[in-house]
């Protein structure tokens, strides 16, 4: 048997393994939603609080060692779908102030502390150093948490904090494979502008039963709305405005570095609903990486995003002179104009006026798990909404803890904006604009948390590993 048979052998071998796996990582997917849709439908719904989470987390390990690339994929769409699926249930057999069911995301992600552990001792010379020093920030934070607070909360607060870093070392620590995680977010965010894109449409116009029961037992009437059609402030599948922004504003920059039959109309969808969100702050997020990806790109590039700019323009503007579309965007707008008298413009900078001095002067931190308090009344864990990214890192971490954290933060920005692949590689370059967008806008929220933390700590390491993969690769700008 000849060498080129021998070669022509093994990449069959390897081909149909590959294909396999991927059959079976499929199906262990199917299977979970199956299970999901079975439960709710077959009476037994209020199983789903436990069954859900721990579903999700047996298939999250699956995929962790079968199908990495799906692994990636099913995380993200966690975070996406799992508010939606918890509205159902607490709209079918009752309210649950626990939120249990929010905890499957964090559990899936959680799995990429493997990952962590087994590549901590050299990932500092592969450049690894941001995330040790943001997880060591975490850790102190975590310490003086057990000893100041009640040990549930702490452990609910670690999830919050953690996940995100060690999901995006994940994805850095795993540079090898830039080309196939590049082309799944891609994905995974294209159909995401599309779907919550047209569900945001819909719960704007119907308002649906299950929506208007979470926000009148939420109680979130200034941040969410009024339930009633034309009156919420859309969010989609997420579990408030946001999340939702933030995820909304990520897809859509990511959609510059797409192609395909769905770009325009997930675009079409995907901008209406996240002007009918009203989220100001990641409208502005979403102009800064747009004139960052401008910056970084070739001419011949520039022009290709200008064009795709004003055609998204010509499909959107029309939409919005509608009523009441157009009234309510309208408003948001113009409260651009006039900041000082914006209730939430002061909301925030009575924060700062009554909080920043008190938390620069904390050095040890109150720990994680100071933001969740336990209620006397009804015995339930509460959190209390910090809105501002930088008070909850001092309030939280102390200096001991804040100063690693932001400098991991800080050191990604600086490594990031020196990266000329952004030149040629759309991704990196919009991998770049996203994260450092998210970076500015923990000025007025906790964006290092949850989904927004997912998104700032992840594309910062995709933009991270794909350096690191050209580099190995040979490739210059």
């Amino acid at each position: 048997m000849n060498s080129q048979t021998v070669l022509f052998n093994s990449y069959l071998k390897q081909n149909f393994s590959l294909q396999g796996r991927s059959a079976q990582a499929w199906m262990a997917i199917l299977g979970f939603v199956l299970l999901t849709i079975a439960c709710y439908f077959a009476g037994a719904a209020a199983m789903l609080r436990v069954v859900y989470p721990v579903t999700a987390l047996v298939v999250g390990l699956f995929l962790y060692w079968r199908h990495p690339i799906l692994y990636i994929g099913f995380t993200w769409w966690m975070w996406f779908l799992t508010p939606l699926v918890a509205r159902l249930v607490d709209y079918r057999v009752g309210w649950d102030a626990t939120r249990q069911m929010l905890i499957a995301p964090y559990l899936v992600v959680f799995v990429t502390i493997i990952t962590f552990l087994r590549h901590l001792p050299s990932s500092y010379r592969q450049g690894g150093l941001p995330f040790i020093l943001a997880f060591i920030g975490v850790i102190h934070g975590f310490l003086v948490g057990l000893i100041y607070n009640s040990q549930i909360p702490v452990a609910r607060a670690l999830l919050d904090w953690i996940s995100p870093i060690i999901f995006a070392f994940h994805l850095f620590i795993n540079w090898r494979d830039y080309p196939s995680y590049r082309q799944n977010i891609q994905r995974v965010f294209l159909w995401c502008v599309l779907l919550t894109g047209i569900y945001g449409i819909y719960q704007f116009v119907v308002a649906p039963e299950w929506d208007r029961y979470w926000l009148i037992e939420s109680k979130l009437f200034s941040s969410s709305g009024k339930p009633i059609p034309f009156g919420m402030r859309v969010w989609s599948t997420l579990h408030s405005v946001g999340p939702f922004g933030s995820v909304m504003q990520t897809g859509l920059l990511l959609l510059f570095t797409s192609s395909g039959p769905l770009i325009f109309p997930a675009s079409a969808a995907g901008y209406l609903s996240f002007l009918l969100a009203q989220a100001r702050t990641n409208w502005g997020g979403w102009l800064l990486g747009v004139i960052m990806i401008m910056a970084s790109a070739k001419v011949r590039v520039q022009m290709r995003l200008i064009t795709i700019i004003l055609v998204m323009a010509m499909c959107v503007v029309p939409l919005t002179t509608i009523e009441p579309i157009s009234k309510v965007v309208t408003s948001r707008l113009e409260t651009f104009s006039n900041l000082q008298e914006d209730g939430s413009f002061k909301d925030r900078s009575g924060s700062y006026d009554r909080n920043l001095g008190l938390a620069l002067s904390n050095v040890l931190g109150n720990g994680l798990g100071n933001t969740w308090k336990v209620n006397e009344k009804t015995g339930q864990i509460e959190i209390f909404v910090i809105d501002s990214g930088i008070l909850d890192m001092f309030f939280t971490l102390g200096w001991f803890g804040a100063i690693p954290y932001i400098g991991g933060l800080i050191l990604m920005i600086v490594n990031v904006s020196k990266y000329g692949e952004a030149r040629f590689d759309g991704f990196i370059s919009a991998a770049r604009a996203i994260a450092i967008s998210s970076f500015t806008q923990l000025i007025i929220g906790s964006g290092m948390l949850s989904v927004a933390g997912m998104i700032l700590w992840g594309f910062f390491a995709m933009a991270m590993a794909g350096h690191k993969y050209y580099q190995q690769q040979g490739i210059r700008s």
